[in-house]
């Protein structure tokens, strides 16, 4: 079922869903059931898998020189979705990258959605590799989101890379990826606005955003949204601070603020189960209010550790 059908049935009310990483390499499938059973008392309607583009690395060959290695940490995102949906019976939702595919790859990876029966996507840039300075596409794929949202809407439309098949059109529900707090490459808020707006425009289907930990934040991007005619779902993600070096290490990666209260209550705490429980008490909060003023879905980056979700979860739903 596509993620605006759940939220539609809803009639109102918020779902609860989560997000989580495929295994590591050379770990078996298990270890994704083991994060995922905790979770399922909770009926989430649907679980988001991520992607993660190839990483790489330099190693000396036997006559002094640097080799490029370019490898991947973790199995396909497709093999992952087929599993979750195999095993639970809920909607798995891939995440789709510009950065480690072609457009060619892409197109294989829609088709091999279309025929598992799966309904919905997000589609996202990626981020750029370690040791890049910035985002390089890979050569043959996708620069921007922009680019691999209306490849998705083209094949929705019939339209294929090489060909057309008006009768094998896809139907995938496209969501696509929001910052409450402006996307730390654009120049100001209301470039990165323009963008979201030709996201939309082109056919995206829902949003989901950037953590935030600051509610005034979430409730004042739906109301630009909304004002600029942006009127699709906006599903805020979110995320319990669970140790004290997240501090610095959320704000420098996913370029957000910690609200100065949040700040001081964890700097305050004496070790890591302190913050833990800080971090829960302060999304339970954030949760119930939003809750309140009608968030469709509350969207959880779990990062491979159901418990602290689950005891969020439970205390607000």
């Amino acid at each position: 079922m596509k993620i605006t059908d759940h939220i539609k049935n809803a009639n109102g009310k918020t779902l609860f869903s989560f997000e989580l990483l495929p295994p590591i390499k050379g770990h078996g499938i298990q270890g994704i059931f083991d994060a995922i059973d905790p979770l399922m008392e909770l009926n989430p309607p649907f679980i988001d898998v991520t992607s993660l583009r190839e990483d790489s690395f330099y190693k000396e060959r036997d006559n002094g020189l640097l080799e490029k290695v370019t490898y991947r940490k973790r199995p396909g995102t497709v093999a992952v979705c087929a599993a979750i949906m195999n095993r639970y019976k809920v909607d798995a939702v891939p995440h789709l990258l510009c950065g480690g595919f072609t457009k060619e790859e892409t197109e294989y990876a829609l088709i091999d959605l279309q025929f598992l029966g799966i309904d919905n996507v997000l589609v996202l840039r990626g981020d750029a590799r370690k040791g890049d300075a910035g985002f390089i596409p890979t050569p043959g794929g996708h620069t921007y989101a922009t680019e691999l949202l209306e490849q998705v809407v083209n094949m929705n439309n019939g339209i294929y890379l090489h060909e057309d098949h008006e009768s094998f059109k896809t139907d995938f529900c496209v969501g696509i990826a929001a910052y409450p707090e402006k996307h730390f490459e654009a120049p100001n808020l209301k470039t990165d606005f323009q963008f979201l707006k030709k996201k939309v425009d082109l056919g995206a289907d829902f949003m989901v955003t950037q953590m935030f930990f600051d509610n005034n934040k979430y409730r004042e991007f739906v109301k630009c949204c909304r004002e600029n005619g942006i009127n699709i779902p906006i599903i805020p993600g979110l995320k319990p601070l669970t140790t004290a070096k997240q501090l610095i290490n959320l704000p420098k990666i996913f370029h957000i603020d910690i609200p100065e209260d949040l700040s001081d209550a964890v700097q305050a705490c004496k070790n890591d189960k302190e913050v833990r429980e800080v971090g829960i008490e302060w999304m339970i909060n954030q949760c119930k209010e939003l809750k309140e003023i009608g968030a469709p879905v509350l969207h959880f980056y779990t990062m491979g550790n159901a418990e602290p979700t689950k005891r969020i979860a439970k205390a607000v739903f």
